[in-house]
């Protein structure tokens, strides 16, 4: 029995799952994911302001920069939560081959977050944000023939 083709769609906010058994075969929404964080504004995801600190020469005084804004952070978190279910799924053999779509900072985001053999079942990485459409015109953006792992 060939393992199915998973094809995860996500940007920060959104993670679609479609399923296939057949490399040209019609896709299956699966299951979806949303994390509400990542639509709220910066100032609403921390508690403070930032810091102030002096100049180091004169008498200037202003904000410090925080260093990494907390989208950057919910992000982080949010490509975790999917590399988690990614992982089980593989590792129970659910899976065999996993296609990502997202936009660009959120796929090298999930990439670095994906376990060494999980990476390895991924055939192929598109880089568009296609949560938004149906499972129809996503399978149209897709090769017509799915890569197997």
């Amino acid at each position: 029995m060939k393992k199915s083709i998973w094809i995860v769609v996500a940007n920060q906010a959104v993670a679609r799952t479609f399923e296939t058994k057949s490399a040209s075969g019609l896709i299956e929404e699966k299951t979806s994911a949303i994390h509400p964080a990542s639509r709220l504004r910066e100032k609403d995801l921390v508690s403070d302001e930032p810091g102030r600190t002096y100049d180091r020469f004169g008498a200037g005084r202003h904000r410090a920069d925080p260093g990494s804004s907390q989208h950057v952070h919910e992000a982080e978190g949010f490509a975790a939560e999917i590399a988690t279910t990614l992982k089980d799924a593989v590792s129970k053999g659910l899976v065999g081959t996993v296609i990502l779509v997202a936009p660009a900072s959120f796929l090298g985001e999930l990439r670095r977050q994906l376990d060494p053999v999980t990476l390895q079942h991924v055939t192929l990485e598109i880089i568009k944000d296609l949560v938004h459409l149906d499972a129809q015109e996503i399978r149209s953006r897709l090769p017509e023939f799915l890569p197997r792992h």
